[in-house]
C-alpha cells in the first residue's frame, strides 16, 4: 500500500511540473519528463538521453530533461496511458504492443516476417512505411511519434542445429503469447508452445521445448544459451520501437522547442536504430568467440519468409494495416 501511495504521489509531482511546461505558466526553464522501466545503461535509456541532448543544443534555451529510470513510474503501457491522458510522462519508448488499445494496426509493427532482409527495414524504418501508423495514434492518442529505432535481430536460440527448413520441422519452440506469433511459426512446420518468460529455461532444461527465439543481448544476460547453445539465424525479426512525445505537452511548448524536439527525435532515432544493430551484432559476435554459442547461417530465410507471408496478409487485414503491409512490400 505505501508503494502504491508514494508511485501515486510521483505520479501527482510529475502531472504538475508537466502542466507547469507550457509558455503560459511565465516560468523560466522547461521540465520535460521522461520514463523507462531500464536503467542508464539500457539502449532505450541511451537514446532518451541522446534526444535530451540534441534537443537542447537545437533549442538554444533553457529546458531540463528529468529521467524516471527503472520503473519509477511503472510500465511502458502505463506510460502509454498517461500520454494519451496528457499529463505526467512527456516522452519515452513504448513497444507498439502496448499502443494496440488506441490504433490496433499498431500491431503490425511487432510481427515476425515482416522484412525480408535488414535493407529494407532500414528503408522502412526512415522512410514513409509506417505513416498511416504513427498518423493513425497522433490523431487518436494524441500521441506524437518522433523516431523509430530497434535494430536487434531476433533469431532461433536451440539446443538442436538446424540451417534449413527441414530441420526446424517439428521443433517444440517458445513463442510470445500474441496469436501472429504462434501463427506464423507454425507456417513453417514450428510446433509453438506459450510458456511463461520467467520459465523458459527450465523448460528447455526439462526437455519441454527445444527451443526459444530472442535477441542477442536478452540470450547474454538472462544465460539462456546454457541450455540452448545452437543460434539458428533466421532473422524473422528485426525490432521496431518508438520513440514517443506526449502530444498535450507538445502543444503548450513554443514553436522553437517544438522545431528542436521534431528534429532531434528524428535524429536520435536514427542513432538508436546504429547503435542497436551494432550492438547486437557485436554481442552475438562475442558469445561466439567465447564458445558460448554456435551460429548457424540459415540458408532456406527466403523460403522461410515466403512460406509465412499468407499469414501476415491476414493479420493485416484484420488490424486494418493492409496499406503499410503494401508500402514495406514496395521496397526495394
Amino acid at each position: 500500500m505505501k508503494s502504491l501511495k508514494l508511485a501515486a504521489a510521483i505520479l501527482t509531482g510529475c502531472a504538475l511540473l508537466a502542466g507547469m511546461s507550457g509558455p503560459s505558466m511565465a516560468q523560466e526553464k522547461i521540465v520535460l519528463h521522461g520514463a523507462s522501466a531500464y536503467n542508464k545503461d539500457h539502449i532505450f535509456n541511451r537514446t532518451m538521453e541522446k534526444f535530451a541532448e540534441l534537443t537542447k543544443k537545437y533549442y538554444g534555451k533553457p529546458v531540463e530533461f528529468v529521467m524516471h529510470e527503472n520503473g519509477e513510474l511503472g510500465n511502458e503501457a502505463g506510460y502509454f496511458g498517461l500520454m494519451t491522458r496528457g499529463t505526467s510522462v512527456d516522452f519515452a519508448v513504448v513497444a507498439p504492443a502496448h499502443m494496440t488499445p488506441i490504433s490496433r494496426s499498431a500491431g503490425i509493427l511487432d510481427t515476425p516476417f515482416l522484412f525480408k532482409d535488414v535493407d529494407q527495414w532500414k528503408k522502412a524504418v526512415s522512410g514513409d512505411a509506417f505513416q498511416p501508423i504513427i498518423d493513425d495514434i497522433e490523431k487518436r492518442g494524441h500521441v506524437k511519434i518522433l523516431g523509430l529505432g530497434g535494430g536487434a535481430e531476433r533469431n532461433i536460440l536451440s539446443k538442436k542445429p538446424a540451417d534449413d527448413l527441414a530441420g526446424l520441422h517439428g521443433l517444440k519452440m517458445r513463442v510470445q503469447g500474441t496469436p501472429i506469433h504462434a501463427k506464423a511459426f507454425a507456417a513453417v512446420g514450428i510446433v509453438p508452445s506459450v510458456i511463461a518468460y520467467n520459465e523458459i529455461y527450465n523448460a528447455i532444461q526439462s526437455g519441454v521445448i527445444d527451443a526459444l527465439e530472442n535477441e542477442a543481448s536478452t540470450n547474454a544476460q538472462m544465460r539462456f544459451y546454457e541450455v540452448a547453445p545452437e543460434v539458428i539465424r533466421t532473422r524473422h525479426i528485426i525490432t521496431v520501437r518508438p520513440l514517443v512525445f506526449n502530444g498535450a505537452t507538445f502543444d503548450r511548448l513554443p514553436p522553437d522547442l517544438q522545431a528542436a524536439i521534431v528534429k532531434a527525435g528524428a535524429e536520435a532515432a536514427a542513432w538508436w536504430r546504429a547503435t542497436e544493430s551494432a550492438e547486437d551484432a557485436a554481442t552475438l559476435e562475442k558469445m561466439a568467440a567465447e564458445g558460448k554459442v554456435r551460429i548457424h547461417e540459415f540458408k532456406d530465410r527466403e523460403a522461410m519468409h515466403e512460406k509465412v507471408q499468407p499469414v501476415i496478409d491476414a493479420y493485416a487485414k484484420e488490424l486494418g494495416a493492409e496499406d503499410v503491409l503494401a508500402r514495406i512490400r514496395a521496397i526495394k
